[in-house]
């Protein structure tokens, strides 16, 4: 469910660009948008998960 707006203000040329490559693709400028957030966040999850991991492994070991 969406529930909350977001703007952000980018150049003109880029806003252009990135709206002409979704409608090249079909795909809702807003969707793709979400689905970089969705994975920047789980990427930056999964980051923190193997440095927990790899500090942990240095303590048992040292």
């Amino acid at each position: 469910m969406k529930d909350a707006g977001m703007r952000i203000r980018v150049e003109q040329d880029l806003r252009e660009e990135f709206v002409a490559a979704c409608q090249a693709q079909h795909v809702p400028a807003a969707q793709v948008l979400r689905q970089f957030m969705r994975g920047y966040v789980e990427q930056l999850k999964t980051n923190a998960t193997k440095t927990k991991a790899a500090i942990k492994t240095k303590k048992m070991a040292g």
